[in-house]
């Protein structure tokens, strides 16, 4: 079992040396290690400097040639190596493959989508197909970035909810602490003040009156007190509508972001339909305003209407004789253009005006029937 020191492991001296200067934390405790997520050595803040500060240059381990630059160095955060490269290639992963549920079609696709890409992370972690995994991910970068930076930005808006809420609910329970803090303050006072006044009325009063007193003066505490309560649930029933209906609003703010359908990597997303393109916007819904069987004039002789023409109490209130003349002459012109037969015999091509040819049929022997009827009766 390895030493421990301060409470934390120590686990042997390839932590505490330098690989490039061989530096000890032992001689040097304000030494301070950093790693470069190209290849995760370690080495000591003083040789990245000195290797590093005039432009990239190939890690110093023996038997490692990446290329480093100092400004990907960084500290190490978790104390075994292996974790930090897998949480390292875990965010970079899930910040190219970050797919939302409501992008996809059922939840099985969303399912297996979140396995694919836990697959993937594991292939980069043991290093199984790397230069294939990462030719697809470099692929389905390139072809979905308006997807990628909008669930990006998603993200981004729903961390800034959250930690507005976080903050908000910190608020309100502060606010709560103070009001029942109060709440005490006011009863207790109240409280005080009513003994006080009991005992001031029994002081001036006489002795037969004091259970009198003392019972009207509990009733008048009760009365507050109940005032009070049945304020506090008003308020609480109150604020418990509005977070629900805040929280329907959140809920119903949730869309889901761009997809374009399945891609080489990704399967089971959400078809996208077009949208049809907007029509021109017609007032009369479609239906045509041209005037063909009159033409519109300015004046219209009228005795009806000379005296309006000339009123300013008509003209001021927004009257235009304009618009009258034009609304009743579509209406009087308004049915030239409809030919009843011709929709009778859309609807019916049976029928002749609305009447069919089996009803004809009948009437006709109908009246053919009363005619010798009344010939026999004459």
């Amino acid at each position: 079992m390895p030493p421990v020191r301060n409470g934390i492991p120590n686990r042997g001296e390839e932590d505490e040396v330098c690989p490039v200067c061989k530096s000890s934390r032992y001689l040097n405790p304000s030494m301070r290690f950093l790693i470069n997520p190209e290849c995760y050595h370690k080495m000591c803040e003083s040789c990245v400097d000195r290797i590093f500060s005039s432009g990239p240059a190939n890690c110093p381990v023996a038997g490692c040639n990446k290329t480093l630059r100092k400004n990907r160095f960084r500290t190490q955060t978790f104390e075994d190596i292996n974790v930090e490269r897998e949480v390292d290639i875990r965010r970079r992963v899930m910040q190219i493959l970050n797919r939302r549920e409501e992008e996809f079609a059922s939840k099985r696709a969303y399912d297996d989508f979140l396995e694919q890409r836990e697959e993937i992370i594991m292939n980069l972690v043991t290093g199984i197909d790397v230069a294939k995994t990462e030719k697809d991910l470099q692929t389905y970068a390139s072809e979905n970035v308006a997807s990628i930076r909008s669930n990006q930005a998603l993200e981004r808006e729903e961390a800034s909810s959250f930690q507005e809420q976080q903050t908000f609910e910190k608020e309100q329970a502060r606010l709560r602490r103070q009001a029942a803090r109060q709440e005490y303050e006011d009863e207790r006072r109240e409280m005080l003040a009513g003994q006080e006044d009991v005992l001031r009325r029994l002081a001036a009063g006489k002795r037969d009156d004091a259970a009198a007193i003392a019972r009207e003066g509990q009733k008048v505490l009760l009365k507050k007190s109940s005032a009070r309560r049945s304020e506090e649930d008003r308020i609480r029933q109150k604020q418990a509508a509005l977070r629900s209906s805040d929280a329907k609003k959140s809920g119903k703010a949730v869309t889901a972001s761009q997809a374009t359908g399945d891609t080489g990597l990704v399967k089971g997303l959400k078809k996208i339909k077009t949208p049809e393109p907007e029509k021109p916007y017609s007032p009369f819904a479609g239906f045509t305003t041209k005037r063909d069987y009159y033409t519109l004039r300015d004046f219209y002789p009228s005795s009806y209407l000379e005296p309006i023409r000339n009123d300013t109490r008509m003209q001021a209130g927004g009257f235009d004789l304009g618009e009258y003349y034009s609304r009743t002459l579509l209406e009087a012109f308004a049915g030239l253009g409809c030919f009843i037969g011709d929709e009778v015999s859309k609807r019916d091509p049976t029928s002749t005006l609305g009447i069919s040819k089996p009803a004809t049929e009948g009437a006709a022997m109908a009246a053919v029937s009363t005619s010798i009827a009344n010939e026999e009766t004459a």
